[in-house]
């Protein structure tokens, strides 16, 4: 066994950025395929940005992508970290979860790929089922395969199934009207804020909050206001920024 005297370390180059519906931390699902209506790309960059890099790529209908953790990556990490699955109070460590605060901040996703594109110059890989911000580097690209990376005797006693509560979602007369008129330039827009308010994405001390709470996302371009009261959300107004 070899030890390591002093801990190596490794300088590695974004290959790609993400383009993403996200356009802060807040509101995205806590993981992957959770949310399928939300779509982006991965543009491939500067040296990276050659064809021959995915050639075939279209064979795998699911990629993981290996990314850093761009918006909090200056805060450092923590040994341990406060787990949305243990009620948000209870702290772990940080390893036992998929927290953005980690030793080195990496992280990595699987999504669904829906074609490659090249413009131009540019090659972009349009994926769904993201739950990645925009902006965000991408380190590696590899292909999901089922039989191996499927485990069917996989268990988590910490998160072995999805969230059992889901909040059920409406849209007030002023939010229907806005989300009609804005149809056209933002297909499954509808689907999109349900899939992501449906998950819930109050911090979950807020949850224990039973009077009439407000909050405000983004996605794309659009400022979402939305209100929680015990486990209905309806969504107030839906407004360019």
């Amino acid at each position: 066994m070899t030890i390591l005297t002093n801990s190596p370390t490794f300088n590695f180059n974004a290959i790609a950025v993400v383009h993403s519906p996200y356009k802060q931390k807040f509101a995205i699902p806590r993981q992957p395929g959770l949310v399928s209506a939300a779509h982006g790309k991965i543009e491939l960059v500067a040296d990276y940005s050659n064809i021959e890099l995915v050639r075939d790529i279209e064979q795998h209908s699911h990629l993981w992508v290996i990314f850093v953790f761009h918006a909090t990556q200056a805060q450092g990490w923590k040994s341990l970290v406060k787990a949305p699955r243990l009620g948000g109070n209870k702290k772990t460590g940080v390893l036992s979860t998929r927290s953005t605060f980690r030793p080195n901040p990496i992280g990595m996703s699987v999504v669904k790929l829906e074609g490659v594109v090249k413009q131009g110059s540019k090659i972009y890989l349009n994926i769904s089922g993201l739950d990645l911000l925009d902006g965000t580097p991408v380190l590696d690209i590899k292909p999901y395969i089922p039989y191996s990376d499927s485990i069917a005797s996989a268990h988590s006693a910490m998160a072995n199934t999805a969230p059992e509560q889901e909040l059920l979602v409406s849209f007030s007369e002023q939010a229907s009207i806005e989300l009609n008129t804005l149809a056209s330039n933002y297909p499954e827009l509808e689907t999109l804020i349900t899939q992501v308010l449906k998950q819930d994405p109050r911090p979950a001390y807020k949850k224990l909050n039973k009077n009439m709470q407000e909050y405000g996302m983004n996605l794309y371009d659009l400022n979402i206001r939305w209100q929680v009261k015990d486990n209905q959300c309806e969504v107030i107004s839906i407004n360019l920024q």
